[in-house]
């Protein structure tokens, strides 16, 4: 990875943090049973003393009655499709676990904050999260840069980082005792995309676009230091505001520079909006590949086609009731669908899969809890079969749980598996 990436993710931690935790007022902190789901206007709270998450005793987010966690994520913004679906699965699997009487005595409860995928406004969601909420740990905080910028602040405290949605290499390295992941990795997808379709498939100009983020210059980072070592030119990039609406300019520049390949470093609006621009001015002849975060249902579904074979990579399968042969897959989406109304994409198969894995772990561990047990008995949990037949592992030194990425590819409005897998190990 190289330097202008983190220096980034550090500029935004100094400047923002340090105006969050000024405005903190100093009343003592009490836990609000009601705030489910924010609007993103988090109230300030004080902070709490360093708490050693290897002290053994009971950590803030326990009571006698309920195990509190919580999230930052987009509920409003411009990736909400994928913050909705987590919230939706995380709640699934609580209220199924909490209908059985809950773990040892105590029901679990999540509360989510909306941030619309603006880093201020994580700040301000983890502030009261933290100090407000107490919670026990955060689960499933979306975007790149928000998770770069609040690790910090809930390092400090003890508060874990379970499965963040974001496939940023920076969420499981360097390696910490607080961080843990369950997604593909960006960085590692963008530079097998580069051997494989400039390497194996013999593409000769690379281009590459992306979100002004640090979520973006990690995608940008995996093709170019490929692209370096490989002796190969990015003939052409271009970046844009998460906002971005108009891409006329972007593709325009990509087709006078005749990229071959266009490596995406964007998510779901600015990726539609970019095919259709593709379509609008007919540009054709050129290969398009995304990454996990550029994966998702509404992509393939264009109306118009103009994701047509379109590849990304993806640590999951989207399930399609007419093909699906699995019942226990089948059955679990329509369940989603009777209680959400909308047809759940991965984020929500994520979602669920990891509050079944933390019901998992909770049970393990026993009533008596507390944080180092918690990630203790995850640290051992070795083979861990999904809900949907993935196989999740961790380790003392290894926190990553999935193993591997698959290629996709967008065809008739599906999402089909290609003959190349990506291995973390």
């Amino acid at each position: 990875m190289t330097s202008r990436f983190l220096n980034s993710s550090l500029f935004t931690v100094l400047s923002l943090t340090t105006l969050i935790l000024a405005s903190s007022c100093a009343q003592e902190p009490t836990a609000d049973p009601s705030a489910e789901v924010s609007t993103g206007e988090a109230e300030d709270a004080t902070t709490t003393s360093s708490e050693n998450v290897d002290a053994g005793t009971r950590a803030e987010g326990i009571t006698d009655t309920e195990v509190i966690f919580g999230t930052h994520t987009d509920l409003t913004g411009p990736i909400a499709l994928y913050g909705v679906e987590s919230v939706n699965g995380i709640n699934m699997r609580f209220d199924e676990i909490n209908a059985e009487g809950g773990v040892h005595g105590r029901t679990l409860r999540l509360i989510a904050e909306d941030t619309q995928y603006q880093v201020p406004d994580s700040l301000r969601a983890a502030n009261k999260l933290i100090n407000r909420d107490q919670i026990f740990a955060m689960l499933m905080a979306l975007g790149t840069p928000n998770n770069n910028a609040v690790m910090p602040l809930q390092f400090e405290v003890g508060i874990p980082n379970l499965f963040p949605l974001t496939g940023s290499i920076q969420m499981g390295e360097p390696f910490h005792p607080l961080k843990w992941t369950a997604r593909g990795i960006y960085y590692s997808e963008m530079r097998t995309a580069i051997r494989h379709f400039v390497g194996t498939l013999g593409l000769q100009r690379p281009c590459i676009v992306y979100i002004d983020n640090d979520y973006g210059q990690e995608i940008y980072d995996g093709a170019y230091d490929q692209a370096q070592e490989m002796g190969v030119e990015i003939v052409a990039t271009s970046s844009h505001r998460p906002s971005e609406t108009e891409f006329t300019a972007t593709v325009l520049k990509l087709r006078e520079a005749n990229c071959d390949l266009v490596i995406l470093g964007t998510v779901v609006r600015d990726t539609i909006l970019l095919f259709e621009t593709v379509r609008k001015m007919a540009w054709e002849g050129v290969t398009f590949v995304g990454n996990n975060a550029a994966a998702g249902q509404p992509v393939a579904n264009i109306e118009s086609g103009s994701s047509e074979g379109y590849y990304a990579f993806s640590h999951m399968s989207q399930i399609y009731p007419e093909i699906e042969t699995n019942q226990d897959r089948l059955d679990w989406y329509n369940r989603y669908i009777e209680l959400y109304g909308a047809t759940p994409d991965v984020p929500a198969m994520e979602a669920y899969r990891n509050a079944d894995l933390i019901g998992l772990v909770l049970d393990r561990v026993g009533r008596d809890l507390t944080r180092a047990k918690f990630l203790s008995e995850l640290e051992s949990l070795h083979e861990y079969i999904d809900p949907f037949g993935y196989m999740l592992t961790f380790g003392p030194k290894d926190h990553r749980g999935v193993d591997s990425s698959s290629l996709v590819q967008v065809q008739n409005k599906r999402w089909v598996q290609q003959d190349l897998t990506l291995s973390y190990d």
